[in-house]
């Protein structure tokens, strides 16, 4: 088969795809008595990723696969296209996820330990819809609490192939200093370029565990106490936090912003 077209043919699948395509996939789109020649996929996969070089976007591989997607330079105007409601994220929220990214697999409590405050179960339940977090196992202790560690859907959401990709926590001083690294943004990592996707994603936050909305402020009840009105509904999430703690703004066109 011809090696021309195989590269259209791969790339008008990665075009048309809403989702990451693994290796596997891409071969499986050719007929069994009329297989591709060995390696051609991948060199179809590097011809296309060479030839992104000068335009807008660019080809790269996540944990899930390989997907098209909007390149950083060219986001801002890109990112007019999209006109959803933005989702504001509590440093709270940022530091579960930050946490869990990084000592994963961590128990509910020992997210609490770092921080000293009770985890809203809101928090969780929220990372959980989100698809960000999921329950790998329980401790090994009497009540064998479930340990929590992230997904697929995580790396694939950050723009990242693994875990290792993720920053030292020797460079992350500051939950704020993460915007320029992981976008963290509602539905923003970057979407196939048929629907002209948010651009690249970072890293992960690296602060400490988490805590209900207004627990930066110092309010820590445990959650058999905690306020009855929700704290982490990342729907609605721009009214969780108290007006002083700083947020993460996300947009669902792939940037987002920590500001106060």
């Amino acid at each position: 088969m011809d090696q021309a077209l195989i590269n259209r043919i791969v790339e008008a699948a990665l075009l048309a795809a809403n989702q990451p395509l693994p290796l596997a996939q891409l071969y499986g789109l050719f007929p069994e008595d009329e297989p591709p020649p060995s390696g051609s996929v991948e060199r179809a996969l590097e011809e296309l990723r060479e030839a992104c070089a000068d335009r807008g976007v660019e080809l790269v591989e996540v944990a899930s696969g390989f997907r098209f997607q909007v390149k950083r330079e060219v986001h801002p105007w890109v990112a007019r296209l999209w006109t959803e409601r933005k989702t504001r994220y509590t440093r709270a929220t940022l530091e579960t996820l930050a946490l869990i990214a990084y000592r994963q697999p961590i128990t509910r409590g020992e997210i609490e330990q770092v921080r000293g405050v009770a985890v809203s179960s809101n928090i969780i339940q929220a990372l959980e819809e989100r698809e960000w977090i999921r329950v790998v196992g329980h401790r090994d202790v009497p009540g064998r609490p479930a340990l929590y560690g992230t997904t697929k859907a995580f790396l694939d959401y950050f723009g990242l192939k693994s875990l290792d990709e993720l920053p030292p926590l020797s460079e992350l001083k500051d939950i704020g200093e993460l915007e320029p690294e992981l976008p963290l943004d509602p539905d923003a990592a970057p979407a196939p370029a048929t629907a002209a996707a948010g651009a690249d994603a970072g890293q992960a936050a690296g602060g400490a565990g988490d805590a209900p909305a207004n627990d930066d402020d110092g309010a820590a009840a445990q959650d058999a106490q905690a306020p009855s009105t929700p704290e982490e509904s990342l729907p609605e999430a721009d009214t969780a936090a108290g007006p002083s703690e700083p947020q993460a703004e996300a947009t669902d066109d792939g940037r987002s912003q920590i500001h106060d």
